[in-house]
């Protein structure tokens, strides 16, 4: 059962993150102009860079903390309908919060990346 556990929390972290990664990608097209006009202005690569792998980041992170938070509340709701035991430790927490984060800077790279290569009048030009 325990193994079963695992690849069924792999394929749900292996979504998120392609999940994640689709949302990236939509906002670098849709922020295409202002990344151009960005960059114009004198933005590095680098800002562009962080700019979006910190996006990605919080974004993942508010949603395993929201996660979090749903599996506390359904927690509590089985605990007293059912005599269920459930142990929510803090390194637990920390240990989820910190997996999320790490998704959303590896499904965010590549976004990010994009993000940052793109040529300023190309970018202006082609931006919606």
């Amino acid at each position: 059962m325990n193994v079963v556990g695992w690849i069924i929390s792999g394929f749900s972290l292996l979504v998120g993150g392609f999940g994640i990664a689709n949302i990236m990608f939509v906002s670098v097209k849709e922020r295409t102009n202002l990344i151009g006009i960005q960059k114009s202005l004198g933005a590095k690569n680098r800002f562009i860079l962080f700019q979006f792998l910190f996006e990605a980041i919080i974004l993942s992170v508010i949603g395993g903390i929201i996660g979090l938070l749903m599996v506390w509340g359904i927690a509590l709701i089985l605990i007293k309908a059912l005599d269920f035991e459930f142990v929510l430790s803090f390194g637990n927490i920390i240990l989820g919060t910190g997996l999320a984060a790490m998704i959303g800077l590896i499904s965010g790279i590549l976004p990010a990346i994009s993000a940052a290569n793109l040529d300023p009048v190309e970018a202006i030009r082609t931006g919606m």
